[in-house]
């Protein structure tokens, strides 16, 4: 009977064969969908493509899992453990695929199908989870609290970036929508009947902007208005903005959250307004990454000829992938396809989320992230090291 090793290094050699002959078939998914950005919860086409070309490689999905319309399932293998693959695929309003997620799509279907071609082999169950809503709307949690991780024992996906990084560094984040609501009147003719919303929200603006100076490293809150009125002969009545916050863990977030509600509502009252506070749920938590698991890719990633750099010393990012680390171990490593001058979410980025750099990413972390997959369902003692480092 072979031994483990050999079971692992035969079912890692076929599934980056398997890579290999749908290598043009994922290239072109990533183009497909990169060509098409749509929004959080809009990803309409996207999943159409993913769907189309999941059923070329074999493997059937299913869209409006967990009742979210735009979420993808698919199922195979059996018993314990179980493991979900997690593909993205929103883009961002204005930026289209400047975050890249058309890469992580590609790469997560490529993993999941070539593990369907030997899941008769696998020593567990595997799930291809298709997330919408990454960049707004937190869509993992959403997932998580209508029971797609419930059952499963870790999740793991690649993220395109300008560096190959075992782990990313990740902090929560709140989003926050503000209705600022005065008293219009004519600014020329009776300016002392109105009580101006665009000067609450510059106000508020302001004292945000006062506290900023004074908050922990790791905190930050920026923010737009989204609406100042109409016209400057009247005075404002209605005036919105948005707001991000950001923070180390989630206690910090909550009094952060405290901090920028007494800011906003001391402007509105200093105005003559009111402000009504919308905090969106969920909040994005913070990454928790599980050092076995991120070094169990590393070495497969390596074997693929790529070379890492340090995470630890990198900026805080955010991502729904926390959400489920509070739950079950997660792999979210980066794959290197742009220069290390160019940082995601810039517009730039977007160019090379469909170069050749790129498209080497998808064949890269598609094996990469399948090999992982396989040493976690094959390997019991790594699985008891990961589970270890979750709990502490």
């Amino acid at each position: 009977m072979p031994s483990t090793t050999a079971i692992i290094s035969h079912l890692k050699d076929t599934v980056a064969e398997g890579v290999d002959r749908s290598a043009q078939t994922l290239i072109t998914l990533s183009h497909r969908i990169h060509a098409d950005p749509e929004p959080a919860f809009q990803e309409h086409r996207a999943v159409a493509a993913i769907t189309a070309t999941a059923a070329e490689l074999g493997l059937e999905v299913h869209s409006g899992a967990y009742g979210i319309d735009t979420a993808l399932r698919a199922d195979f293998g059996a018993g314990a453990p179980g493991v979900a693959i997690m593909a993205e695929y929103d883009a961002l309003p204005g930026s289209g695929h400047a975050c890249g997620h058309n890469v992580i799509a590609a790469i997560g279907l490529g993993a999941a199908t070539t593990l369907h071609e030997l899941r008769a082999e696998l020593a567990g169950r595997v799930r291809f989870l298709g997330t919408p809503a990454e960049e707004s709307g937190c869509g993992k949690e959403l997932l998580a609290e209508a029971g797609a991780f419930d059952d499963l024992d870790a999740a793991m996906m690649v993220h395109p970036a300008s560096w190959d990084l075992q782990a990313l560094n990740g902090v929560c984040l709140s989003q926050l929508e503000v209705g600022f609501t005065g008293r219009a009147s004519h600014s020329g003719i009776a300016p002392e009947q109105g009580r101006n919303a665009l000067d609450a929200a510059v106000l508020a603006h302001q004292a945000i902007g006062m506290l900023a100076k004074h908050l922990a490293a790791a905190e930050r809150v920026h923010g737009i208005i989204t609406e100042g009125g109409d016209t400057p002969s009247i005075v404002p009545a209605r005036v919105a903005a948005r707001y991000y916050l950001r923070a180390a863990d989630p206690a910090a977030l909550a009094q952060l959250k405290h901090r920028v509600e007494d800011c906003i509502a001391g402007a509105a009252r200093a105005a003559g307004c009111s402000a009504a506070i919308d905090f969106a749920h969920p909040d994005y938590l913070d990454l928790r990454t599980n050092p076995p698991l991120a070094a169990a890719y590393q070495a497969n990633t390596q074997r693929l000829g790529r070379a890492f750099t340090s995470y630890e010393t990198f900026p805080a990012a955010v991502t729904d992938a926390g959400n489920i680390s509070h739950r079950i171990p997660v792999l979210h490593p980066t794959i290197a396809c742009a220069p290390t001058h160019v940082m995601i979410h810039d517009a730039e980025f977007a160019h090379y989320a469909v170069s050749a750099a790129a498209d080497q990413a998808v064949i890269d972390g598609a094996k990469a992230l399948a090999m992982t997959v396989i040493d976690y369902l094959h390997d019991s003692t790594l699985r008891e090291r990961i589970s270890v480092a979750h709990t502490r």
